[in-house]
């Protein structure tokens, strides 16, 4: 049995986690903005504490790791789920709403994992559970700024893999492909302010189009995916990265062809870029 702190736990994949934590007999901390709002089956729990938390608060977080601790005795498993989306092509993405993804996604998962990590140091284990996103290994259309949050927090975690082993800290991002939950709900998705016409027909405005109509259809199953999650979670060693749906995998096996393919091209030049003495 272990103690767990779930961000963004109030719905979607990150309240399946906690669900599917407290299934295998761990003890949760569910996070998220307003308590009040988190489903009665988690804040009703026995083994579950609510925990008010806003991962772009960096000073109040903290604050929130001692009150997880004060409740839990400790963190085992930190699961870094908050996050949201942005949708528009780069010209059409304002410096503000790029910065604002930003702070969620990937400062938000860097303050409360700073916050988190001395206590895990201090006791000499402890797991980082990252969630990324298949767009966080192939940049798509119309999610250049939600793909270089998600492409950022894949190096994050593969550093933090590195930086952490001797402490006894391991860390797993998890790339999900396109799951049914509220991901593309306006409170969790944001399209661009400014729309430019130019882009119509073109494969950035598609995925535009496509999010709107995509609600609530998506492949993924996010009960079995979160379950899938908390099963490897639980293995005595993490995998450095974890793919979750069957797209995830058919769109790492494009990336990974295409990127073969050019490098094979241009590899023997490449390789004569070396000084020669």
């Amino acid at each position: 049995m272990s103690n767990w702190f779930v961000t963004g736990a109030g719905r979607g994949l990150g309240a399946e986690i906690a669900r599917a934590a407290l299934a295998a007999g761990h003890h949760v901390a569910v996070g998220a903005r307003r308590v009040e709002s988190l489903p009665d089956d988690l804040s009703g729990h026995e083994r579950v504490v609510p925990i008010a938390v806003d991962v772009t608060d960096a000073a109040a977080l903290p604050g929130a790791v001692e009150n997880v601790i004060a409740e839990l005795g400790g963190i085992d498993v930190l699961v870094n789920n908050a996050g949201k989306a942005l949708v528009g092509a780069l010209e059409e993405v304002s410096d503000s709403e790029a910065r604002s993804l930003f702070d969620v996604n990937v400062f938000g998962l860097i303050n409360l994992t700073r916050a988190v990590l001395p206590t895990m140091r201090a006791q000499g284990h402890g797991k980082i559970v990252n969630i990324g996103s298949r767009s966080g290994f192939e940049g798509e259309p119309g999610v250049s700024m939600y793909s270089a949050s998600k492409f950022a927090i894949a190096g994050i975690s593969e550093a933090l893999a590195a930086e952490l082993g001797a402490f006894g800290i391991q860390c797993m991002v998890v790339e999900p492909g396109v799951f049914r939950t509220d991901f593309l709900d306006p409170s969790s998705l944001a399209l661009s302010a400014e729309r430019i016409d130019a882009y119509d027909g073109t494969p950035a405005h598609d995925t535009r189009d496509w999010t709107e109509t995509a609600n609530h259809t998506q492949l993924g199953d996010p009960v079995k995916g979160a379950a899938l999650i908390v099963e490897v979670t639980d293995t005595e060693k993490l995998p450095p990265h974890l793919l979750v749906g069957r797209d995830a995998y058919e769109r790492y096996a494009v990336k990974t062809d295409a990127m073969t393919d050019a490098m094979a091209q241009w590899r023997d030049k490449s390789f004569a870029t070396a000084h020669v003495d």
